[in-house]
């Protein structure tokens, strides 16, 4: 449980962080970066295996980089659930997907 709780707070500061260096994202503050992690890890623990047995031939005809493609349309779900997280452009979404999981994945093994 606790460690759940580790993540999503790691996973909000990645957010935060990558809202500051990309331009296309808008994050009002600090706690809606802590809503859209708390959404975030929601819709990707209901949803990402689906969406992984579905794009499984494209999965395995990419080498694995069709998950980014997935990553991509949880997040652009959350900013369409989560009223002050706003992504703009398909781009900056992919972009974004991607800074977030490797800022995540870099503060996770730093902590």
């Amino acid at each position: 449980m606790l460690n759940a709780l580790w993540n999503v707070l790691l996973l909000a500061v990645a957010i935060f962080v990558v809202a500051q260096v990309l331009p296309g994202i808008r994050v009002k503050s600090f706690a809606t970066a802590l809503v859209v992690a708390i959404v975030y890890s929601l819709v990707h623990f209901f949803l990402f295996w689906i969406l992984t047995i579905l794009a499984l031939p494209f999965i395995i005809l990419t080498f694995g980089l069709f998950v980014f493609v997935i990553n991509a349309f949880l997040l652009w779900l959350t900013s369409q659930l989560v009223a002050d997280f706003k992504v703009q452009g398909i781009v900056t979404t992919l972009l974004a997907s991607l800074l977030i999981s490797l800022c995540s994945m870099l503060l996770r093994a730093i902590f």
